[in-house]
């Protein structure tokens, strides 16, 4: 109980210290408050741009397999990208999409897609540059999407070519602004569609794609309106696998069934790319770690450049009170006594420093949140991480000149001038 009525008289005394010499409270606070400022806005830049890079891979599918002609990353073991090696390659079919689904026994549904870039009409209004997204029945599904207004494609109306769309939400407010978009008619290339569905509005990913901005048509009705039998246009095949299939498996079946499609022999490589979200996650690991490094030696200049500020004026506030000091220990204050006294002063002003540099941050979250499409979230994490920083700058800061106060000489330190 002494113990612990020592420790608050230490705090109690702390705290009127600083009430006391509020001008030099508030330049201690200042520096403290940048450093905390610069390393956890640092950390929750990198923290926010990490989660949004992690939802827009996880809307591509953890359980889904890219069958394109070129690979995402270069290949493992090497740094360089040999796009040379790649450029004469096939690109795939929807024929090659229809016998994946037909023979992969891991196979629960694939969809073949590529776009391409187009004006669209509907009355007076018409959109430049409109992405035309060509693809098969299995979209829906594959990438997990929903129609809000309307309905999907038929399977009959994918494989017959039928002059029907489904459009992103965007597409809808600007093409129809103030009315219902299905049942009416949007052109293209000269072509008319009939609007049959609307997709929920979800806004862009971390990689600037969205549904939204899209006009979805039948693959089979494209070739009609473009030539894409030997011409690259991203054509890609999504795979996705059925519930609780193993990766490796998974991928091995598909090298196989493409192998056959292809007729390649034995010892020939491969003339298509298997590209995963798990090869992108994990380079995308290594570049947030590189990140949360320069995180740490950014703000670690602030939050040093702060602890020396600390350490500054809690040495000037021991020679402030020396004489208090003498005092004190004059009257049987004990030497961990004079040591909390100060360390405590120390703490305490790196931590409200921490506070108000973690309020900054999070009025700056609310701002960039609102003015741009970025949601950046001050995360309980930093919060912890930023008062824990502060806590311990404070304790480093305030124990050297803690130490040298505890230890005076009563008398000496009565007398001092």
């Amino acid at each position: 109980m002494l113990l612990i009525r020592l420790i608050f008289e230490s705090f109690v005394f702390a705290i009127n210290s600083l009430r006391a010499n509020r001008l030099r409270t508030f330049l201690s606070l200042l520096g403290i408050t940048i450093g905390i400022f610069a390393i956890i806005s640092v950390f929750t830049v990198i923290d926010s741009l990490e989660s949004t890079i992690r939802e827009s891979l996880n809307g591509l599918g953890s359980n889904m397999v890219y069958i394109q002609k070129w690979p995402w990353t270069p290949p493992e073991g090497e740094t360089e990208y040999p796009w040379w090696r790649y450029l004469n390659r096939p690109v795939p079919k929807i024929d090659e999409a229809d016998e994946i689904l037909r023979r992969g026994n891991s196979v629960e549904n694939t969809a073949f897609l590529f776009g391409f870039s187009r004006t669209a009409q509907a009355g007076s209004d018409n959109m430049n540059n409109v992405t035309i997204m060509a693809t098969s029945h299995g979209l829906l599904d594959v990438w997990n999407l929903k129609v809000e207004n309307g309905r999907y494609f038929t399977e009959g109306e994918m494989r017959s070519g039928s002059p029907v769309t489904v459009i992103g939400a965007e597409i809808a407010e600007k093409l129809f602004p103030n009315m219902n978009p299905v049942g009416r008619f949007i052109k293209i290339q000269g072509y008319k569609f009939l609007v049959i569905g609307v997709y929920e509005k979800k806004g862009q990913d971390a990689f600037g794609n969205s549904m939204d901005k899209n006009i979805q048509i039948s693959a089979v009705k494209s070739f009609y309106m473009i030539d894409v039998k030997d011409s690259d246009r991203g054509q890609t095949i999504c795979v996705k696998a059925k519930p609780n299939i193993d990766s490796d498996k998974f991928k091995a079946e598909l090298e196989g069934i493409m192998r056959t499609l292809r007729r390649l022999k034995p010892m020939e490589e491969n003339d298509f790319a298997l590209n995963e979200v798990s090869i992108v996650a994990s380079r995308f690991d290594q570049f947030f770690a590189a990140f949360n490094v320069a995180g740490w030696i950014i703000g670690g200049f602030s939050i040093i450049v702060g602890g020396f500020g600390i350490a500054n004026i809690m040495f000037v506030s021991v020679k402030e009170r020396t004489k208090i000091i003498g005092i004190q220990k004059s009257l049987g204050a004990k030497k961990y006594f004079i040591l909390l006294q100060f360390i405590f002063e120390a703490i305490i002003l790196s931590v409200i420093g921490g506070i108000v540099g973690l309020f900054l941050i999070f009025v700056g979250t609310l701002i960039v949140s609102y003015a741009s499409e970025f949601t950046i979230v001050l995360t309980a994490g930093n919060i912890v991480k930023g008062l824990l920083i502060s806590s311990v700058i404070g304790f480093v800061a305030g124990l050297m000149p803690a130490r040298s106060a505890a230890k005076l000489d009563p008398v000496e330190a009565i007398n001092s001038v």
